[in-house]
């Protein structure tokens, strides 16, 4: 059963700041509306002997990976070589990925022996055994090598083409695993006073996790003066949730010996 899936995103564009990654907050997204969740997240520039490090290091990891971006045919376009870099292996035509693009071609009133046809052809040259991932927005096909899911930068192409490879791969790992989370807002406390509150939740519940972000306060436009502060949570997963409540009780009554205020969090602290 899979839980985890890391996320590579590749652009200078996005590096640079020239376009806003629209990538990262859907796929945390798609992947919480299942159950699922990223665990891991990279930024990569438009350069192949980066790309071909890092996509090793993510085939050695064994975990799923979506990877957008960089599968073009534009000579800034280097995804397809790094992966097949990466993978030890050679490009090569898929025919099933020619085919569609002879479609787009076609569709286009373009002939089959046009310059512009070749040049597209070259965005079916996949690494060796590579499989296709449809795409409903214009018909040129991704791929996939190692649990790796390799899509267009463009998000009205990349995301349904994720979510048709979860739909196709992973329905059988939505939502199998349970979780639980607490959160309070902790006023009048620094992170030194509760520290050894969360070192002995940890040690007491098994599979209990604890985490705090520090605020320094902030004002409003409005005025509004928001306090320093600290979020303060437990989370949980699978067998882990039953005793959440316990340990929760435990905290809260902990916190308020230690003179703190409590206030329920609201979204976006």
């Amino acid at each position: 059963m899979i839980r985890d899936f890391n996320l590579i995103i590749i652009g200078d564009e996005i590096l640079h700041g020239s376009r806003q990654d629209k990538h990262f907050p859907f796929f945390k997204n798609l992947l919480e509306t299942h159950g699922l969740r990223l665990g891991l997240v990279q930024y990569l520039p438009d350069e192949r002997a980066v790309l071909s490090k890092q996509l090793a290091r993510s085939f050695s990891d064994g975990l799923p990976a979506f990877v957008t971006g960089g599968i073009g045919a534009t000579p800034d376009d280097h995804t397809r070589q790094a992966a097949a870099a990466a993978a030890g292996l050679p490009l090569e035509r898929h025919p099933e990925a020619a085919a569609l693009i002879e479609a787009v071609t076609r569709k286009r009133g373009e002939a089959l022996d046009s310059p512009e046809h070749r040049q597209r052809l070259h965005m079916a040259d996949f690494p060796q055994g590579a499989q296709t991932i449809p795409n409903p927005y214009n018909g040129i096909a991704g791929f996939s090598l190692m649990r790796h899911y390799f899509l267009p930068g463009f998000p009205v192409m990349a995301h349904p083409m994720a979510e048709w490879v979860l739909r196709s791969h992973y329905a059988d790992s939505f939502h199998r695993i349970s979780s639980a989370q607490r959160t309070i807002l902790v006023y009048g406390l620094p992170e030194s006073r509760i520290t050894p509150l969360m070192e002995d939740l940890e040690r007491t519940y098994a599979g209990i996790r604890t985490y705090s972000l520090p605020s320094t306060g902030r004002t409003e436009a409005d005025g509004t003066h928001i306090l320093p502060h600290i979020e303060f949570g437990l989370k949980a997963e699978g067998g882990a949730c039953v005793h959440i409540d316990t340990a929760w009780a435990q905290a809260l009554a902990v916190l308020r010996e230690l003179g703190a205020e409590l206030e329920e969090a609201q979204e976006a602290v």
